[in-house]
């Protein structure tokens, strides 16, 4: 895999059961990188242990006094260097190639979740935590894997290089091949507390991050209450504790690193003491000494990676746990285990009907305007979500069925051709307004009408005004991120312009009009039963306006339908969607009970 091939065409199913699992998945696809890094790493490494060699026999050759020894050594040397530089290029740009592939995979399939999920996503994960997933995490992971085949040729070279000094020259041979591995392994009692250490930095750190991005996103809010330095001297408090986590590590680490140098010094000294008695007794040359001293000291290079492959794996593991645990969330399937396999392949019809929640009992018939009023706001969006077919929370209760057929059992493109939820607070994606309404639809709903049936006409008078050039054409005008730079009420009214273009066959809308004065929502509510006439619209709202105009009311308390009607009906019949619908405090609906009862108890006297 090359860079230039990036985007992959497909990155593959991730093995999301730990965080130590996914590495060993992303690892495993990437085989082919992995071997030729560790190639090529073996040739640098390679290259570098064998320069002892080479100035050992040229030592040796002066001594000796041989012209043709000393030319055999430097020609080595030069080839040595020439393999070494060949090496090392290839090895960081194939490295370099396996941290940005493995960011790419990674970035991907979080890409693939986030379109499979949607708005689920963030209810069961935190903005913020997606946000230093994809961003911060992915080089971390990208890290380790490229670290991988590094560190796997280094300890073949440590391998290579204390063979080749037993066979050269047992005496001080043994005594490096004793050494070695309790350099290598000497840390490993330091591990677990610097890997501890690394876990609370880096939860620490993805804290901080996920309560800047909810500040940023909620800052004009924290303006108009003049809550910015509250949520400043939180997130400065929570920087703190990230600085704080990460000094803690990095003393750990430096500990390591410490042991690292120290350790290796005092090998090396032992060697020469012990090679300059050898050499004194005339049990080795001069040129051997110096050629396993120079092994000794370049073993230090390749011993550094086994400190990186530690640290890469330590900050790598937080990462790819956070990363697995947000692959792992799934779209909520059928308990039941039914599979419809419905689909809207050649000559196949999407399903249509009406649309029913076997969980709470509602039904919303095909073709009318149904109302439905919750006394729970999360709850009014978690059945939202429900009736769209992806829960945000996996439960017991069965599929919700459009014309009898479970969405859930629906390949996720149809599901939501079908069946368009809005939530409450929708996002508006930078870019013009045309882009914007630019949306997959069926084609019956033009931009014009949507706009007028969603009241837009001050949003594109004041777009019109923002637009450059001479010919103030709205439709043109760019769109800020989210649409910062329009009001809430604009961005509620766009997006459900958005939703109208697109015209699916059943529309939810979890409260559409709650960022809207009186007089437009009202405007508003007729539009979208004019513009969905003959189409289901199912709305999730408490507003008298909407519910006066709905054909159909379906009143849904503790999590099932308790009355079903229509707004005049439902406000006399039932008191306890009269409080929703009236914000009637118990108080008020106390003594609203207690006039009604005086008064049939006054008609009841007067019969008598």
């Amino acid at each position: 895999m090359q860079i230039r091939d990036l985007p992959f065409t497909d990155p593959g199913e991730p093995d999301v059961r730990s965080g130590p699992r996914f590495l060993y998945w992303l690892g495993r696809n990437q085989l082919g990188g992995q071997l030729k890094a560790l190639a090529w790493g073996l040739l640098h490494q390679c290259g570098i242990a064998g320069l002892p060699l080479t100035v050992g026999l040229a030592v040796q050759a002066a001594v000796d006094r041989s012209g043709n020894r000393l030319a055999l050594a430097a020609a080595l040397n030069v080839l040595l260097g020439v393999a070494i530089a060949v090496g090392e290029m290839m090895l960081h740009r194939t490295a370099v190639t396996n941290w940005i592939t493995a960011a790419a995979r990674v970035q991907q399939l979080l890409a693939r979740k986030t379109a499979e999920l949607g708005s689920v996503l963030t209810r069961r994960v935190a903005a913020g935590e997606v946000v230093a997933v994809s961003t911060g995490d992915v080089e971390k992971i990208g890290w380790f894997v490229e670290a991988l085949s590094r560190f796997a040729a280094a300890a073949a070279a440590l391998v290579i290089i204390c063979v080749g000094l037993l066979i050269y020259q047992p005496a001080l041979g043994i005594v490096v091949a004793i050494g070695v591995p309790v350099l290598a392994l000497a840390v490993l009692p330091l591990l677990p507390r610097a890997t501890k250490r690394a876990d609370i930095q880096r939860e620490k750190a993805g804290r901080a991050t996920e309560l800047a991005s909810d500040t940023v996103a909620g800052l004009r809010v924290l303006r108009g209450i003049g809550g910015e330095e509250l949520f400043l001297g939180r997130y400065r408090e929570a920087s703190q504790e990230v600085r704080r986590a990460a000094v803690r590590s990095a003393r750990m680490w430096s500990l390591i690193s410490a042991v690292q140098v120290l350790l290796p010094g005092l090998l090396l000294i032992t060697v020469v003491v012990y090679g300059a008695h050898l050499a004194l007794d005339g049990r080795i040359a001069v040129g051997e000494l110096v050629t396993v001293y120079s092994a000794v000291t370049l073993m230090l290079y390749p011993l550094q990676h086994f400190e990186e492959i530690a640290m890469a794996y330590s900050f790598s593991r937080p990462s790819a746990k956070r990363a697995a645990r947000v692959l792992a969330l799934q779209r909520v399937t059928d308990p039941a285990g039914t599979d419809t396999g419905v689909s809207s392949g050649p000559g196949r019809a999407l399903p249509s009907g009406d649309l029913y929640d076997p969980g709470t009992g509602l039904l919303a018939p095909e073709g009318r305007f149904t109302a439905v009023v919750c006394g729970d706001p999360d709850a009014a969006g978690r059945l939202a979500d429900r009736l769209g077919g992806h829960a945000a929370e996996p439960d017991e209760l069965p599929s919700v069925l459009l014309g009898g057929v479970a969405l859930d059992g629906l390949a996720l493109d149809d599901a939501r051709t079908v069946v368009l939820v809005q939530d409450k607070d929708p996002v508006l994606l930078s870019g013009t307004l045309r882009e914007l309404l630019d949306v997959p639809s069926s084609g019956q709903v033009g931009a014009a009408d949507a706009l007028a049936a969603a009241q837009c006409g001050d949003v594109l008078e004041a777009l019109a005004q923002a637009s450059a050039g001479d010919c103030q054409d709205p439709m043109g005008t760019r769109i800020t991120e989210r649409g910062r730079s329009l009001s809430g009420g604009q961005r509620q009214r766009l997006a459900l312009a958005r939703s109208l273009v697109a015209d699916p066959e059943v529309l939810v809308l979890d409260e559409p009009t709650s960022a809207v004065d009186s007089h437009t929502e009202a405007r508003v509510a007729d539009g979208i039963k004019r513009l969905r006439a003959g189409r289901t619209t199912v709305v999730f709202t408490s507003s008298p306006l909407l519910l006066d105009l709905a054909e159909r009311i379906v009143f849904v308390h503790d999590g099932e339908v308790a009355s079903v009607g229509v707004h005049r009906e439902l406000v006399h019949t039932d008191a306890r969607y009269r409080a929703v619908v009236t914000r009637e405090t118990d108080e008020e609906e106390s003594k609203t009970m207690s006039q009604a009862t005086s008064r049939a108890m006054e008609k009841v006297e007067e019969s008598a």
